[in-house]
């Protein structure tokens, strides 16, 4: 069952998602904004062409942001921990969660990141998850997410998932234009768990 780490009113919400003993998921609260931060700017860092946007543009944002992209009620900010030597749980992924801004009932999963020394341990796999948990819950009748087209592991871990590609294809803006995404989807009524 989740709890809130070390007993802290608001550090993270009590909603966990567990692909096994070792890896955990749960949903950022306001008041881990610092913590989300760090997060973020670690995977646009180590994967500055998996990002819509750069490390540069978002180390200049001010605290206010970081709390408020926590505050969205319609948002999830999804942490994924792996517990490491001696029991401890560190910090090791990330996903964004919301309604599309084309259409609400469509739920668009961004900000996908696995910390390198993480990857192979099925956080990625937790993370869509959880990710598809609250798309249901939420109402969402379509999940889409964009990938880039020589992002291999990512798009195999989406496709186990159960996403497919829609034909919609772009770049991103420049000056990384040359950077090519393919959007993919799936309808929430055959979502199925990464890996299963």
């Amino acid at each position: 069952a989740g709890t809130k780490r070390g007993g802290v009113p608001g550090s993270m919400s009590d909603e966990e998602r567990r692909a096994d003993a070792s890896v955990r998921v749960l949903a950022a609260v306001p008041a881990d904004w610092a913590r989300m931060r760090a997060l973020r700017l670690r995977a646009l860092g180590d994967a500055p062409d998996a990002f819509y946007v750069t490390l540069a543009e978002e180390r200049e944002k001010p605290d206010a942001y970081w709390r408020e992209r926590l505050e969205k009620p319609e948002v999830r900010t999804l942490c994924a921990e792996l517990r490491g030597e001696g029991g401890a749980w560190r910090d090791v992924g990330l996903a964004v969660v919301a309604p599309t801004s084309d259409d609400p009932s469509v739920a668009g999963l961004y900000s996908v990141w696995v910390a390198p020394d993480a990857r192979g341990h099925g956080v990625g796999a937790a993370l869509v998850a959880a990710a598809f948990e609250h798309a249901k819950a939420a109402g969402a009748r379509r999940v889409v997410l964009d990938v880039g087209v020589a992002n291999g592991p990512a798009r195999r871990l989406y496709e186990r998932a159960g996403f497919r590609a829609t034909g919609r294809v772009f770049a991103l803006k420049p000056p990384r234009d040359h950077i090519i995404e393919n959007e993919l989807a799936i309808e929430v009524s055959s979502l199925r768990t990464p890996g299963a």
